[in-house]
């Protein structure tokens, strides 16, 4: 049994770790969870401050290429701690926004955090999202921001991001790829080192899967590819952020070299950050 807050996966323990008054982890993760971006990467300070603007930013990177307006019916998919749902509502006048996390700590965070402007409505719903317990099924777009590697099953995350957006909805999310060649490879490494991975990033585990399998998905469940934007390269300057907080948080253990690795293998163009953007058919 975990006997501290060190014993536990990092970010699924982020509610209990900033109710204890961590300060580190409600600064960079307090509002979203997720990495950064940066227009400019080598403009990065490397703070807390600066990496928390970055996440932000990394929201309206998903709003933007989404083509969010007013007037909009949105869903965002593991929401965490509503960050992306926030920036809507800061920035977008009578949207309708629901949010959906499996995490009932992180929804309950969400509910307490966020107050609708601009004739805005929210409701936040405790939530698989692979079974979403909405019938409408008129929603003009459905966000997933970096959480649907650690979705039970991406294809069935489709087929209920389909039977909720209507015709011409589209279906944004951000993900991990590796490239094509070296999905093999990462696939069986990623079993090898699967129980560090879940000590680090949470125990709903973690995969990742190639753009080809994406297309194959997306085909499978009635999608069009629309974009696909990389910005791995954007992204680098979290790395040094969160490998910081993870040994802070635990000097003794090393569920930081598991960030190292994932910022080598981005740095060295085999593991992509991408942006996908998807239309209903």
């Amino acid at each position: 049994m975990p006997n501290s807050l060190e014993d536990y996966a990092y970010f699924d323990n982020l509610p209990a770790r900033i109710d204890n008054g961590d300060r580190s982890a409600q600064i960079a993760f307090g509002k979203h969870i997720h990495w950064g971006y940066w227009e400019n990467p080598q403009l990065a300070k490397g703070t807390l401050e600066d990496f928390a603007e970055a996440a932000e930013k990394l929201s309206a990177k998903m709003v933007a290429i989404s083509q969010i307006t007013n007037q909009m019916k949105i869903l965002d998919a593991g929401c965490g701690f509503g960050g992306t749902i926030s920036y809507l509502n800061e920035h977008f006048e009578h949207l309708n926004l629901t949010g959906i996390n499996i995490d009932g700590e992180q929804v309950k965070r969400a509910r307490q955090q966020i107050t609708p402007k601009s004739d805005n409505t929210i409701n936040f719903y405790q939530a698989n999202a692979c079974q979403i317990p909405l019938e409408i099924q008129d929603y003009d777009r459905l966000l997933a921001v970096e959480c649907i590697f650690a979705f039970p099953s991406r294809e069935q995350f489709f087929r209920e991001a389909y039977r909720l957006l209507k015709p011409g909805g589209k279906l944004t999310i951000c993900d991990f790829l590796p490239v094509a060649w070296f999905s093999g490879i990462w696939q069986f490494w990623e079993a090898q080192i699967n129980a560090k991975v879940v000590q680090t990033y949470g125990n709903r585990g973690v995969n990742f899967i190639s753009h080809s399998q994406y297309q194959d998905i997306a085909a499978t469940t009635g999608f069009k590819s629309a974009t696909v934007v990389d910005i791995t390269k954007n992204t680098l300057p979290t790395y040094p952020v969160v490998n910081r907080l993870m040994k802070e948080a635990n000097p003794e253990s090393t569920i930081a070299s598991t960030t190292e690795g994932l910022a080598l293998i981005s740095r060295l163009g085999l593991m992509r950050y991408l942006i996908l953007d998807f239309v209903k058919q």
